[in-house]
Order: C-alpha cells, then structure tokens, then sequence
C-alpha cells in the first residue's frame, strides 16, 4: 500500500498520544500505589501503652537561704543628752542588763528634784488634812461640838490634797524613770556589731542613727523562700542541711522552727525558718547559705516517663488509650526524679498512658 505524506503524519500524531496516555496510566497507578502502602504504614503502627505509676517518693530540693541572728537591736537614746562615757565597743561580747554607755543631762537632775520636793510638800499637807479630819470626826463625838458642814468640809480638803499627793508622786516618777533612759543597757546576751557615738557626742530620740547594734551570735536562723509549687510539701518534722562559702565542704543540720503559713504575694514563695545553734561560733550571721530540703506531698500524686509528655505548641499533653480509644489530656508537670516526672491533670489511677506519642496520632 502507498502511503502519502498526510498518513505517516497521522499515524505519528497517534503514536504520541498513545504514549502520553500510557505514561498518564502509569503515574496514576504509582500514586495510588504509594498511598495505599503509607495508608498501611498507619494502620498497622505499634502504640506502646504503660499504666500510670501513682507514688509517693520522697524528693531534693536545693534553695538559697540567708542566715541572720535570732535576735538583733538598734540601741537609741530614749532622751536628749551628751555621751558621758562608752564602755563597750565593736566585736565586744556583752550580757543582758550590762551597762553599755552613760548620758548626761543636767536639765533632767534639776526637774527630779524639783518633782521630789514638790511630792514631799504635797505630802505634807495630804497628812495635815487628814489629821485635822480625825480630829473633828473625835469632837464631833459631843453633841452639838461641830457642824456636819465642817465635816464635810474637811473631808472634802483632805480627798483634795491626797489626789495632788498621788499626781505629784505620779510626775516623780516619770521623772525618775526619764532618768534612768541616761544608761543604756544591753538588752540580751550578744556581740556589738556597730557603734556609731564617741564620749561628748550629742544624741536623742531626733539623731536618727543608733549609738550600737547588738546581735545574738550564739542563736542563729536559717531563712529561705521556698517557692508557691512546693509549699504543699511543708511539714512540721522537715530537716535540712545547708553549705556556706566560708566554710566549703562542712555541712550543717537544722529543723523546721516555723513558717509564715501563707505565700507571699510579691515573690510567691513562703517563708520557712530554721533554727541553728552557734555555740562554737563557727557560722556568721549574715551569711548566704545553700539548701537541700527534703520534701514530700501530703499525698501519692502520678508520675509518668518524661518520653510520655507531649509537648505542642498549645501546651503539654499526654495520650491515654482506654479501650482502643486514644484522648488527649491537658497536663502540668511537678518534680522530676531520676526517670520519672510528676503530673497533674485529669487523670486516675489504671489509665494505660502512650509512651512514645505524636500529634498524628488522633
């Protein structure tokens, strides 16, 4: 047969469209045999489940703390007046009630003395009032010898001059006691840590700088903000032990004295003290210290592998399978031990968590 120019174009023209056809069939049979096998993948992988671990461990805890005197004063003088003579100064150990400093003020002997007379006076006609008074209640005895008016008259001069007696004793000693502010005492047994006058130095209640700074050295206290995550944690027998940078390597021990009870709404952290006894003197008050606390919850609580926590961007989750069915449940974490992590959450005792889960999986 013949065949012209016009039938090899079209015997061309349909050998091309037969190739794209075939080439089209086969793209689409490779798809779908790549779904299918990816679909496969899916349905066929291994979720590993593990029941959730309910427990009741005992955890470390390491916080700063700061270590201050039990007991620690500003000495100021309660009156006007001059340093007459200083007895003690810095570094000095003292004993209560020692004699620190003595102050001198003129003005003050003056006004005593002129309180004293004023009350020996006034005593004096108190006591002629009362005389007089027994001496008419006697005569009186004889009918008609004295008037009730003058009676009562001298009764009224004797209940008189005992209310100016007993007032004038009253400024007495307010007097006497002002005095007694010209001795400062120590008020318990410490160490001077600040002295701030020389003898002849003006001082009084306006000075607005204390004459000595006294301190317990021999009783100290341990002071730490444990934070608002832990306070549940607090018990009344807790026992630390604590590390400070003037002596590396030595460990101390103390227990629970008190708490604030509350959390502080400016750090959010409760205040824990710990007394320490500092008899050899080997601790300073003032000092930072670091401290592990022992810590556990009032009750067991759920603890999960930290492999086990989904973390998204919406926040951290973990998958429990209960009968095929997988749900996401909203958590937060708490402590970590070794190979565990606390949570909390919608959670009970028995659910089967996903230990390895993605958020493909649905």
């Amino acid at each position: 047969m013949k065949l012209n120019f016009r039938n090899i174009k079209m015997i061309g023209s349909l050998a091309v469209l037969s190739s794209i056809v075939l080439a089209s069939c086969s793209d689409s049979e490779a798809k779908e045999v790549v779904v299918a096998t990816n679909t496969t993948t899916i349905d066929k992988q291994e979720i590993v489940t593990k029941p959730i671990s309910q427990l009741h461990p005992e955890f470390d805890l390491s916080v700063s703390g700061e270590l201050e005197p039990a007991e620690q004063v500003s000495l100021y003088a309660k009156v006007n007046g001059f340093v007459k003579k200083i007895n003690v100064d810095i570094g000095d150990e003292v004993k209560k009630g020692q004699l620190l400093a003595v102050l001198e003020a003129p003005e003050m002997d003056q006004r005593l003395v002129s309180d004293r007379s004023s009350e020996q006076k006034l005593h004096s006609d108190f006591l002629y009032a009362q005389q007089n008074l027994e001496r008419l209640k006697e005569a009186a005895k004889t009918e008609g010898a004295v008037a009730a008016i003058e009676l009562d008259r001298a009764e009224s001069a004797m209940n008189s001059a005992k209310s100016a007696y007993e007032s004038s004793q009253a400024q007495t000693g307010h007097s006497a006691q002002m005095q007694k502010y010209l001795h400062v005492v120590a008020p318990f047994n410490g160490i001077i840590t600040e002295r701030n006058v020389s003898e002849g130095a003006l001082v009084g209640p306006g000075s607005g700088q204390p004459i000595f700074r006294v301190a317990d050295e021999e009783n100290l206290k341990l002071k730490i903000a444990l934070p608002e995550k832990h306070a549940g944690s607090v018990h009344d027998d807790m026992e630390v032990s604590f590390t400070v940078n003037s002596q590396p390597g030595k460990k101390f021990d103390a227990k629970l004295s008190r708490s604030s009870k509350l959390i502080n709404s400016q750090n959010r952290a409760m205040i824990l003290e710990f007394d320490v006894e500092n008899t050899e003197h080997s601790l300073n008050g003032g000092e930072y210290a670091q401290v592990q606390l022992k810590l556990k919850r009032k009750t067991p609580t759920f603890f999960v592998s930290p492999k086990s926590i989904l973390n998204t961007q919406s926040g951290l989750f973990v998958l429990t399978k209960n009968q095929s069915e997988i749900q996401r449940v909203p958590v937060k974490e708490g402590v970590r031990l070794d190979t565990l992590t606390e949570i909390f959450g919608n959670l009970k005792e028995g659910d089967l968590i996903v230990q390895s889960p993605t958020e493909q999986m649905k």
